[in-house]
């Protein structure tokens, strides 16, 4: 296991904790008589022990807009899949986050700040916000769009993807993305499963300083898809007469030309209508298609948002992401909280590694959202933010998408700022929300995610269905929770639903993350289930031999795999090193002794490879199963999922695994 200390790296100060969204609910819920919590623990057990008394309260708490919450709050709460929290509700997605309406005191403020690397800065404010989705909302009722039909978004990450989506969800219909850098098969496998009737597309977007025109591969993708009736262009290049180039397409001010704005018009949906479609990685196949109810999606992200993220009115809340990825889901929810949203397309990197934080002092960030693996890349390249900037407004820092390592920590606080609360936050696309995350009124420990999320009743289990603490094992959720998918796209049987997440526990969820839960009541994940190592029947977690050699400054990267080998599973590491090392024999005794003295000897590759880059999804993580099914000889099903397909071809029958 990673070590861990029971000296925290950083605990709130009691005024912090007293002005803290978590402590204001604790209050909430003794003045109802709910119950008298004095610390997160007992929270938590209450709100798992309690599940339609705590749903209720955040609802009113959070002061969500709609008809409801209704009784009963839980129906068929024995039942995983099939419960339903509040059945009688209705609500939309789009009113809850515009609650700052062109009349409010603080219409003329920013709602949406916009960066595309140091190209394009613009800001939007409330009542523009309100305006843009008025007048698509005008576009897309013109255009057919009604309650359960698609609209789908090829798009950067910038203000108008934002009012797309609301405007969808304002009409009841249903919104799904992907970024612009999918290729035309990663396309037609998302979007051509649920038969979109509008696409929004750009002209196209900047990546480490260079213009690229998405123009030609919309063309191909659109010609593909039969039920798109309407495309509207966004500009973001400046390309002149773009909408021209595609068919059925209309440029965004020619669209909205027609169109005064006008209030907002609202269709309020039953709380477990879809709002969302969501994509799987789909790197073991076509990507399942999860849709996401309006009610459990607004529920449990605000819930995160305030209670976990610490988010308030007027905060500026940022996460780096594409429109592929769920966090661009989770982040928009803050405006619902009636924070600012912070916005960024293209490479963080772009042009010198410190335009993100460049970004949290021009912004007055608050909430700095990122990877692990953003954080390990700037460390690598010895960036010191506390040293070369302000970040005196930047209260928390989220990392997720892969597990934060204990030296992840180190460099946040020694080279960041030691003054944060860094939320190391888990769960994913198949719950649009977390598991595990951050708590604001807690300290945070070296190596390990603070607590486990209110009102998610997760365990670790062994292979026996047995909870166990200290020890390595199947993160499960033992109760419903209200962002749980809807259904499968398609799955009219609900089999495959059933067999993704409920085959291993019969009516418990299954998540497929290799965790263990700590002392401190913490957890600590060691990467997936699938992919956890095997080597002589001893489970051993991905991220626990990463951590190890990303130590060494020649690796700048590493995956590694298991190799069916001579009756048993051998581990073989693959590195990337950094220009001008090799893996000579004396680094190859250094990453092994550094393995063993840091994990076990059970944990030292059998075999060290060097590679020229390291494949991974959309979204930045690496994808250790598409490399050990190269590796095994078997075909990759869908490499359309990834960023940099061709680097599945550097593992394909090595010299080095052969003997």
């Amino acid at each position: 296991m990673f070590p861990t200390s029971d000296q925290p790296l950083w605990t709130p100060a009691p005024e912090r904790v007293a002005a803290a969204n978590l402590t204001h609910f604790l209050q909430y819920l003794a003045e109802k008589e709910q119950v008298a919590a004095a610390d997160y623990a007992q929270l938590h057990a209450w709100s798992v022990e309690n599940l339609e008394e705590f749903w209720t309260a955040v609802w009113e708490y959070c002061e969500v807009i709609g008809e409801g919450p209704g009784r009963p709050v839980l129906l068929d709460g024995d039942k995983m899949p099939g419960a339903q929290f509040f059945p009688e509700a209705k609500l939309n997605f789009a009113e809850n986050l515009l609650r700052r309406g062109p009349d409010h005191p603080k219409a003329d403020e920013d709602a949406l700040v916009f960066w595309a690397e140091d190209k394009v800065k613009r800001r939007m404010s409330w009542r523009e916000l309100n305006e843009l989705v008025s007048r698509l909302q005008q576009f897309l009722k013109d255009r057919g769009v009604t309650q359960g039909d698609r609209v789908a978004g090829f798009m950067p990450n910038m203000p108008e993807t934002v009012a797309a989506m609301l405007a969808t969800a304002s009409l009841g219909a249903i919104w799904s993305s992907c970024s612009p850098d999918f290729g035309v098969q990663g396309v037609l496998d998302r979007f051509g499963q649920i038969e979109p009737k509008v696409m929004f597309v750009p002209d196209g977007y900047f990546y480490n300083g260079k213009a690229i025109d998405t123009l030609p591969k919309a063309k191909d993708f659109l010609a593909e898809l039969p039920s798109v009736r309407a495309v509207l262009v966004v500009p973001l290049l400046g390309t002149e007469g773009a909408a021209g180039k595609l068919p059925n397409a209309v440029s965004l001010d020619e669209a909205l030309a027609p169109y005064a704005a006008k209030p907002v018009e609202y269709q309020r949906m039953p709380f477990n209508a879809p709002l969302y479609v969501m994509f799987s990685s789909g790197t073991t196949g076509k990507p399942k298609c999860i849709v996401h109810g309006v009610g459990g999606t607004l529920l449990q992200q605000v819930k995160e948002h305030r209670l976990h993220a610490d988010a308030k009115p007027d905060d500026r809340v940022f996460y780096f992401t594409t429109c592929g990825w769920m966090m661009w889901n989770w982040l928009v929810a803050g405006l619902a909280c009636e924070a600012t949203l912070l916005l960024y397309d293209g490479s963080p990197f772009a042009p010198d590694g410190n335009i993100l934080f460049d970004y949290a002092d021009a912004e007055r960030m608050t909430l700095f959202g990122t990877s692990a693996k953003y954080i390990d890349a700037c460390a690598k390249a010895g960036l010191a933010p506390k040293e070369t900037h302000d970040l005196s407004t930047v209260r928390t820092l989220c990392s997720t998408g892969s597990p934060l390592v204990p030296e992840g920590f180190d460099y946040v606080y020694e080279k960041v700022k030691s003054d944060l609360n860094l939320a190391s936050i888990s769960g994913g696309t198949d719950i649009l929300a977390c598991f595990v995350l951050g708590n604001p009124i807690g300290p945070v420990y070296r190596g390990e995610i603070q607590c486990r999320g209110l009102g998610m009743a997760v365990e670790v289990w062994n292979e026996d269905g047995e909870p166990m603490r200290g020890e390595k094992g199947e993160l499960v959720c033992v109760k419903p929770f209200p962002s749980m998918p809807l259904y499968f796209w398609g799955d009219a049987d609900g089999s495959r639903y059933r067999g993704a997440y409920f085959e291993r526990f019969p009516g418990v969820w299954c998540h497929g993350d290799f965790v263990e839960l700590t002392r401190h009541d913490g957890l600590i994940v060691y990467g997936r289930s699938d992919a956890t190592l095997n080597p002589g029947g001893v489970r051993i977690g991905t991220a626990e031999i990463y951590r190890q050699v990303e130590k060494l400054p020649e690796v700048l990267e590493s995956i590694v795999i298991g190799q069916d080998w001579d009756g048993d599973t051998r581990v073989v590491l693959f590195v990337r090193l950094r220009e001008g090392a090799a893996l000579d024999e004396a680094l190859e005794k250094r990453i092994k002794t550094t393995i063993r003295e840091g994990a076990s000897p059970r944990h030292v590759p059998a075999r060290i490879v060097p590679v020229a880059d390291i494949p991974r999804t959309k979204s930045g993580k690496i994808v250790e199963l598409a490399v050990r099914d190269v590796v095994h000889g078997r075909a990759v099903k869908n490499k359309e999922a990834l960023a940099n397909p061709e680097a599945l071809d550097l593992y394909r029958d090595l010299e080095a695994l052969r003997g």
